[in-house]
């Protein structure tokens, strides 16, 4: 059995110095009413380990990554699994599942291309609040 199998909760991996990254993360947790997700910076040493376990290392962060089920998802095929999981009416966002990857990821590779310039970037990876760090890995 893979250790992606063992992992009880989807994971989100994100960009923890990108503004909109932490801000999405944020969105996740406050409509994430069942609390599902747990989060880890694509920075820290735990997500290199998690992607490890899958040989799929990334050297870019320019992309979401999703661990569910034993299965990686990235782009937007994980941000909208991701939306899929989240309260009325964002789980309707998941409709979007049936446009084309390669469309779906071009709008997504746009954004992600020029997320620093529109939405800024930290020095430092955002840190949770005390109420949040057990959905941190």
């Amino acid at each position: 059995m893979s250790k992606l199998a063992t992992y009880q909760h989807p994971i989100i991996l994100f960009d923890g110095v990108c503004n909109l990254c932490s801000s999405s993360v944020q969105f996740v947790i406050k409509h994430d009413s069942e609390q599902k997700f747990k989060f880890a910076s694509l920075q820290s040493d735990i997500a290199k380990s998690i992607l490890q376990d899958f040989a799929a290392a990334s050297t870019s962060f320019n992309s979401v990554i999703l661990v569910e089920e034993g299965k990686v998802y990235y782009r937007s095929t994980a941000a909208l699994r991701i939306a899929k999981q989240l309260s009325f009416p964002y789980n309707l966002l998941y409709a979007f599942i049936i446009v084309p990857p390669f469309i779906r990821n071009l709008v997504y590779d746009y954004i992600a291309k020029n997320r620093y310039q529109w939405f800024g970037k930290k020095e430092e990876c955002w840190v949770p609040t005390e109420e949040l760090r057990d959905r941190f890995m």
